[in-house]
């Protein structure tokens, strides 16, 4: 069946519902005039059975007489447009109490409840558990229908997938795209390694206009095999683990030293206090006592240990200060583009000032003399280092090759790469930074590089306004290019993860819905979901798609009092 058809099948269920032909007949009924006329005549005339229809008379008439409603919200609520909104309603409550925030179903029925709702909708467990079973169902065929539709309408385009698993205890693979944040994997499977991977993936990817060019992940054999021998991709370490392990080796140890130094400094201190009060209440009370030499040589002897105290607390200080600054300049100094000279970086230089911070972090340790284990972990995090490097020598091969392949003029392709690329990376980089300071320091510098690239006087002045255009969005597209985290699939595996111990079960159909939720109706500030960004093309709005194919409630059973 045709697009039209599904739509115009949707909309007869929906208007032949049961629910909706009760409300549509009774504000038919109060158009004509039935209180002044016979309710048989009156059902005859509508074409509804007459006990059908003084029995929902009846209900309605009781809903008017109870005292906690108004007569003209139970009128509202009890006419199509009125049914159609408690239709609308319930979809959300389920999409944002129940699937988005697990507010759990007894919550959504005591909302309805206290609300008074519960008089319009039904408010029992095993009501809205079919609800939901429904509404999660259609949520995975929306997804799949949509990204079907969308992808063959999609430009074809290069990507990056930052991959992980996590465990519900079930291994669940999860694959994002990082720059749309679009969840392109999110499934159980019985095994983790590469060829499991590949299969998945290649099965979510069937008929996708998209190459898989790079591949963000931890140091797992199967996530390394997977994009190098699998996809034939690049892999980019995940710079949060080098930071992790580095974390592990030195800042535990290091910010110990310093405590027990520092309680050792003020030991000595008050030990010293205490001698000094001694020395002064001898010489007070007795000046002429033997005692009082000793009492001073003492107290020398314990000021030259005062003072090493403190001087060993000041050494542990210094080395704690100087090993977060490290450990934050392996981090500010890996990236393509110098933050600070706003120029470009080759993988050579990339290298040699990642291999001076962990010189120093090495130093550091044996100069505390930190265990072997500690070594060890900085040993570990220094193996990453190479393909940190060659990621930094991917990004600019990729940057040469796009040049190459637009045939831009000599100084365009200069300006491109020196200036205009810079300037759009730092941009980025700055809406990443970690504190405002930060942030607003980086802006600053962007606006001036900006101007700067795109002063009239120079290259930027040469181009037409379609061709600045152009290059604009690619030198973003560019700057996107470059990854050093997966920390968007690591924030999903904590999210499933807290679902999965509320609910201590996480089944495909509520996965599925879950990947549909976060695709299609998760909004970033600007109004756009990740299907749209990855996809390119505005996909059609889920709540109305859902709405045309969602049964409207019936109406509550009343309740059985208790004999």
């Amino acid at each position: 069946m045709d697009t039209v058809g599904q739509s115009t099948a949707a909309v007869r269920l929906r208007t032949e519902s049961p629910r909706f032909r009760i409300a549509d007949f009774l504000q038919r009924a109060e158009e004509i005039g039935f209180w002044w006329q016979s309710p048989r005549q009156v059902a005859k005339r509508l074409s509804v059975p007459d006990s059908s229809f003084r029995f929902h008379l009846r209900r309605r008439e009781q809903l008017l007489r109870d005292p906690e409603l108004s007569p003209a919200l139970v009128r509202f609520l009890e006419s199509p447009t009125g049914v159609q909104f408690l239709h609308r309603l319930l979809v959300a409550l389920h999409l944002v109490f129940g699937l988005a925030n697990d507010c759990g179903l007894r919550n959504i029925g005591w909302f309805l409840r206290l609300s008074g709702l519960d008089k319009f909708l039904p408010a029992s467990y095993g009501a809205q558990q079919a609800f939901a079973a429904k509404l999660e169902s259609l949520l995975g065929d929306f997804g799949n229908a949509e990204e079907q539709r969308l992808a063959a309408e999609m430009p074809h385009q290069q990507i990056t997938l930052a991959v992980d698993e996590t465990f519900h205890p079930q291994i669940c693979l999860v694959a994002m795209e990082p720059v749309s944040n679009y969840l392109v994997l999110e499934q159980y499977a019985s095994q983790r390694d590469a060829e499991t991977w590949q299969q998945c993936l290649d099965e979510r990817l069937k008929g996708w206009s998209v190459t898989v060019c790079q591949v963000v992940s931890d140091e797992a054999k199967a996530l390394i095999a997977l994009a190098e021998d699998r996809l034939g991709a690049h892999h980019s370490p995940d710079l949060f683990h080098v930071q992790h392990e580095t974390v592990q080796a030195t800042s535990l140890a290091l910010a110990g030293q310093t405590r027990r130094a520092h309680e050792a400094a003020d030991d000595a201190q008050r030990h010293l206090s205490a001698q000094r009060a001694q020395l002064t209440a001898c010489q007070e009370q007795c000046p002429q006592s033997m005692h009082v030499a000793e009492l001073q040589r003492q107290v020398e002897q314990t000021a030259a240990a005062e003072a090493q105290a403190r001087q060993r607390l000041a050494a542990c200080q210094q080395r704690q200060r100087e090993a977060t600054e490290t450990r934050h300049g392996v981090s500010h100094d890996y990236h393509p583009i110098d933050l600070e000279t706003v120029k470009p970086v080759t993988a050579s230089e990339v290298d040699r000032r990642l291999n001076g911070h962990f010189d120093r972090l090495e130093e550091i340790a044996r100069d505390a003399g930190l265990s072997a284990h500690a070594q060890e972990r900085l040993a570990k995090a220094r193996r990453v280092l190479n393909g940190l490097t060659a990621t930094i020598a991917f990004f600019w091969a990729t940057v040469s090759s796009r040049l190459a392949s637009w045939q831009l003029p000599t100084a365009v392709a200069t300006w491109f790469r020196d200036e205009l690329l810079p300037a759009v990376y730092l941009e980025q980089a700055a809406r990443k930074a970690n504190t405002s300071a930060e942030r607003q320091r980086l802006r600053a510098r962007v606006e001036e590089v900006l101007a700067r690239a795109r002063s009239p006087d120079g290259v930027w002045g040469t181009l037409s306004d379609a061709e600045q255009a152009n290059l604009l969005a690619q030198a973003r597209e560019l700057a996107n290019l470059f990854q050093r985290s997966s920390s968007c699939v690591e924030g999903r595996n904590g999210q499933l993860s807290l679902r999965h111990h509320g609910l201590h079960r996480l089944t495909t159909r509520k996965l599925g819905a879950l990947r549909v939720l976060h695709n299609f109706l998760m909004e970033r500030p600007d109004a756009t979901t990740a299907a749209e960004r990855f996809f390119r093309s505005r996909p059609q709005p889920v709540i109305p798609w859902l709405l045309e194919r969602l049964p409207m409630p019936s109406h509550p059973w009343q309740r059985r009092t208790a004999a």
